[in-house]
């Protein structure tokens, strides 16, 4: 199963174990993608602020604002879905949370910003394994499909459901 490397640093309110979090996301996707289920694989997930978010995005993107997740795949998808279990360790990539932006979203959407921040981690998490909603709307919903799938096994409600308003 993918091995996290979890940091967890301030503005992240401790009132929530966000290491448990991703390890419960990580779980919640095994079987919806299980290429993430390769022992060799270890990931990143780096709980920050909005500014070093911001540094990140501006230097690896080029976009000069933070964002709420980012992604950083180190495989392609064919080489994941081809990766022997046996074997060195293999990085997938790295994720970035925005703490900051992150609340302001959950509080937009009236949901806690646990349930929101896991959200962000399966969706990111689905990046790394080279899903991209990006490529076309057929893709958009397929990686959906398989976030709304994952977050129900959390208990979360379907981020992506009309409530009316």
């Amino acid at each position: 199963m993918l091995s996290l490397d979890i940091d967890i640093e301030a503005p992240w309110p401790a009132t929530t174990d966000w290491a448990d979090l991703a390890e419960a996301a990580v779980e919640a996707l095994l079987d919806l993608a299980p290429e993430l289920g390769n022992p060799r694989l270890t990931a990143s997930v780096l709980f920050t602020s909005d500014a070093e978010v911001h540094v990140l995005n501006r230097e690896w993107r080029g976009k000069d604002k933070p964002t709420n997740v980012l992604s950083f795949p180190m495989l392609a998808r064919d080489d994941l879905l081809g990766l022997p279990h046996a074997g060195a360790p293999e990085l997938l990539g790295d994720l970035a949370l925005a703490c900051e932006t992150c609340a302001r979203e959950a509080a937009d959407k009236g949901v806690a910003l646990a349930d929101h921040a896991a959200h962000l981690i399966v969706h990111g998490l689905l990046h790394l394994a080279g899903h991209d909603h990006e490529t076309s709307p057929a893709a958009a919903a397929a990686m959906e499909a398989l976030e709304i799938k994952a977050l129900a096994k959390l208990g979360i409600a379907d981020p992506y459901a009309d409530d009316g308003t």
